[in-house]
Parts: C-alpha cells; sequence; structure tokens
C-alpha cells in the first residue's frame, strides 16, 4: 500500500473520528443544559407556590382574628345570620309559586303575594350577607396591606412551614432532592437557616421572594441549594458515558492499526533496502573472486610467481570479506533469537585493541589519514568474547572510514582509561561527516541508516552499530554516541573491568 493512501485513510478516519467525539460532546452538553434547565423550572415553580401557600396562610390568619373579634353571630333586620337561610330555599319557594300561579283559580292570589313577600325578605337578608362578607374581606385586605410587614418573618413563615412546603412541591413535581435553605432579610441578613445550609461551599442558589407586596425595605428572601445537584445532574446523563467509551476504544484501535500499517510500511522499505545494499556488498567480493579465478585460467598468470601470489591474496581477502558480511547478518539472527553462544574470558583490552588498529592502518592512510593509537589504561583486563569483542572495535573504525569527509583527511583517535577502579573507557573517535541530532538516537536501531549513508560507496546492511550496541550489552557495558553533524563523531564504551 502506498504511503499517500495510508495517509489519505488516516486523515478521512480521523475527520470521521473528531466528528463522531464533537457530536456526543455536543449532544452531552445540550443534555446537561436541557436537565439544568428542567432542574430549575421545577425549583422555581415549587418555591412559586410555597409563597402562595405562605400568603394564603397569612389570609387565614387576619381573617380568623377578625372573625373572633366580631363574634361568632351576627343580626341583620333583626334576622340571625345563623338561621338557615341560603339561595336553595329561596329556588324552592319561587318553584311553589309558579306551580301555584298556572292553577286558574282566584283564591289563590293571596297566598302569591305572601310568597312574594316572603321571597323578597330572603332577597334582602342573603344581600345583608353578602355586604357583610364583603366589608369583612375588604377590612382584612386593608390590613394584610398596612400590618403584615410588621409581623416577624418567624410567625409569618417559620422554617418548619417553609420546610414542610418545600419538600411537598419538590416531590410532587418530581424532584426527590436533599435540599438546604434560608431565609434571608433585605435589612439584617440571614434570620434563619437549616443546619447544612453553607454560603461558603454552596453552589447554584435558587432565590424567591417571600410576600412580594410587602415594602421593599422590608422584603424577606427564601435561599434554597442542592448539595447534590451536579450527581443529580449526571445521572440522569450517564447513559451516554458507555458511547464514549467505544468511541475511545475506536480511537484506539484506529491508532493502533495506522502505527501498524506505517510499521509495516517502515519494514517493507527495510527490507527492500536491505535487500539492495546485501546485494551490493556480496556482489563486489563475488566479482573480485570470479575475476581472479578467470585470470587463474590464464598460463601467463600461472608462470609468474609475483601474479599468482597477487591473484591468491586478492582471492584470500575477498573471501574474507564476503565470510565476514555473512557471519554479521547471522550473527545479529542468531542474537535474535537468543541462541547464539557467548566464550567469555580474561582480555586484555589493549592488546586486541592495537591488533585492530594495526590492520586498519594501510587502509586509512591509503585515503590520506592516520590513527591515533592512545592506550593508556592501568587495567586493561575484561572479560569478554574475544571474538565479538573484536568485531566492536573493527566495526567502529570501519565506520569511521566509511563516512569520513571526500575533501578532508581522515584523523582517527582510539583511546583506553580507567575512569575508576571497576571500568574500562574506550573512546573511538573521528573527523567525519558526522550524524545528525534527529538521526542520532537512532544509530543503534537495527537496519536503520542516516541519509547521508546512502551513497554508493558506503552500502551496508544496517547492522553494524546495532551489532556494536547487542554486544556491548552482552558485555554488561554501555555504549553511548556523540556527534555534531559535519564535525565528527565519537563513541563511548565503558565495560567492566575483570575483578
Amino acid at each position: 500500500m502506498k504511503k499517500s493512501t495510508i495517509w489519505l485513510l488516516t486523515a478521512v478516519m480521523a475527520i470521521a473520528m473528531i466528528g463522531l467525539l464533537f457530536m456526543q460532546i455536543m449532544y452531552m452538553e445540550n443534555m446537561i443544559k436541557m436537565r439544568n434547565e428542567q432542574f430549575s423550572e421545577i425549583v422555581t415553580r415549587s418555591m412559586y407556590s410555597v409563597t402562595t401557600m405562605l400568603e394564603q396562610n397569612e389570609t387565614k390568619y387576619y381573617l380568623d382574628q377578625d372573625l373572633q373579634e366580631a363574634g361568632a353571630m351576627y343580626s341583620y333586620d333583626g334576622t340571625s345570620f345563623g338561621d338557615d337561610l341560603s339561595a336553595p330555599d329561596v329556588v324552592a319557594d319561587t318553584a311553589k309559586v309558579v306551580d301555584e300561579v298556572n292553577i286558574p283559580n282566584k283564591a289563590n292570589l293571596p297566598i302569591l303575594k305572601d310568597l312574594n313577600d316572603s321571597y323578597q325578605t330572603k332577597q334582602e337578608i342573603l344581600k345583608g350577607q353578602y355586604l357583610y362578607q364583603k366589608g369583612l374581606l375588604n377590612e382584612v385586605i386593608l390590613t394584610i396591606l398596612s400590618q403584615s410587614s410588621n409581623r416577624p418573618i418567624t410567625e409569618r413563615a417559620d422554617s418548619l412551614t417553609i420546610h414542610s412546603y418545600l419538600q411537598s412541591e419538590l416531590e410532587n413535581n418530581g424532584l426527590k432532592l436533599p435540599f438546604e435553605f434560608a431565609v434571608v432579610s433585605r435589612a439584617t441578613g440571614v434570620v434563619y437557616q437549616s443546619a447544612g445550609y453553607s454560603p461558603e461551599d454552596m453552589g447554584e442558589v435558587y432565590s424567591q421572594v417571600l410576600f412580594p407586596n410587602d415594602p421593599v425595605n422590608k422584603h424577606n428572601y427564601l435561599n434554597v441549594f442542592f448539595p447534590t445537584k451536579k450527581s443529580y445532574i449526571f445521572s440522569t446523563v450517564k447513559f451516554i458515558i458507555p458511547t464514549f467509551m467505544f468511541s475511545i476504544v475506536l480511537l484506539i484501535i484506529f491508532i493502533f492499526t495506522i502505527i501498524v500499517a506505517f510499521r509495516q510500511k517502515k519494514l517493507t522499505e527495510i527490507k527492500n533496502d536491505f535487500i539492495n545494499n546485501m546485494t551490493h556488498e556480496f556482489k563486489t567480493p563475488i566479482s573480485s573472486i570470479s575475476i581472479a579465478a578467470q585470470m587463474l585460467s590464464d598460463d601467463s598468470v600461472r608462470k609468474s610467481p609475483a601474479m599468482l601470489k597477487h591473484v591468491s591474496t586478492v582471492i584470500n581477502d575477498e573471501t574474507k570479506r564476503l565470510r565476514f558480511q555473512v557471519e554479521k547478518v547471522l550473527q545479529m539472527s542468531m542474537f535474535d533469537r537468543k541462541n547464539a553462544t557467548m566464550r567469555l574470558e580474561e582480555v586484555d583490552a589493549d592488546g586486541l585493541i592495537d591488533g585492530v588498529i594495526n590492520t586498519f592502518e594501510l587502509k586509512v592512510e591509503k585515503y590520506g589519514g592516520k590513527i591515533d593509537a592512545i592506550l593508556e589504561s592501568e587495567d586493561p583486563i575484561i572479560n569478554v568474547d574475544k571474538m565479538h569483542f573484536t568485531n566492536v572495535i573493527f566495526n567502529l573504525l570501519d565506520n569511521a572510514i566509511k563516512y569520513r569527509k571526500e575533501d578532508v583527511p581522515l584523523q582517527l583517535t582510539v583511546t583506553t582509561s580507567n575512569p575508576d577502579d571497576t571500568h574500562l573507557q574506550i573512546v573511538v573517535e573521528d573527523n567525519g561527516i558526522g550524524i545528525k541530532r534527529e538521526d542520532l538516537k537512532k544509530i543503534f536501531e537495527k537496519f536503520y541508516r542516516v541519509s547521508t549513508g546512502n551513497r554508493h560507496d558506503v552500502k551496508g546492511f544496517g547492522l553494524g552499530l546495532a551489532y556494536v550496541h547487542k554486544m556491548v550489552t552482552l558485555f554488561g557495558g554501555t555504549i553511548k554516541a556523540e556527534s555534531e553533524f559535519n564535525k565528527g563523531t565519537k563513541f563511548i564504551i565503558i565495560l567492566p573491568l575483570l575483578n
């Protein structure tokens, strides 16, 4: 799959996932907003009902007071208001009159006159009752308007009454939540409050004026807040949480899939690069051996001892080179499968390093450079596999030659020292092309090759430094690289001493 196709799929999936999460977040915000509005509406309606009932209680209080002062019985025109006179009685009498009128008998005329007088009398009585009740109500209203605000709020609306009314109204509206409340005076502050009322810890507070007809300077307010409101609102929308969880799972799977796709793409590129480099590395020694073999079939070459020796040397060197490349691949494969065996033994590091340097001196001088060996460690004895340790130093020197500057003589420095009583430090430093900072942290990864190494004369497998890091780690040591692009590179190896 092409990288552009992977990026296209990534963009489409990212837009889809972002859109899905955005819609879910917007839906949840709208749900919470709607629940808050419903909650506020229920609380406001309940508090308004409480104030209405308190006003009704106020009216009843003054009405009872006026009735007690006026007495239980009053009379009007000699008729007691306690008489059982009502509109149904008048209606019944009227019906009798109508029935008698329908009888065509002149003897009934006096009776009709008496009934009519009785009906008018009862009308006068009802009118008197109405006027009395109206006057009584007017008196109560005037009393409420003029005197009610002078009563203490604790008498007009005590805490038990408010708590009972408020709880009843909230439950009738389907809201069964614990609440805290306080009655606050405009002039004096908090009049009384419930036990859990704590202004500093309150969230949203709902407020309602008690007895709004009182003068403004005597207004009292009912403040209510709900400690568990947030958890209540959350409980009404928690069914959305599983959808978020599923979306997050899909997002994780999507990210993992993209990472795997790019990793597979990278591995494919590494594989192709490895095959190309391996073909080049093997092709050169095979071609040299093939040419040398053809020269051996020439009689003039066989008759010349010097030429025969030269051809034999070429075949031998190229065979060693080919075998070294094959062993490098096999060694990394064996260590990946953990099938390799280490033959640890007591080794003089300075002696082995000096031998490798002697091998490389001619090759370095070929490019106009030189190697400075400063082997000054007081205790160079370490416990390593001799062959693999030699290969480690060989790889570092070989890399220095490969990545040299074309226009500057190569300068290689190898030093050994003891930073403390228990370790040996080996430093390999060159003045080559260096390594960029973004590549420096990846150079010990298997198959990784910096972009500057893709020149025709420095082909490789990308296994050299990975092999070096693997071996140094197995020896119980550490390796790090310090480099500045276009100024050179320094490799520092720290190994434990034998003792």
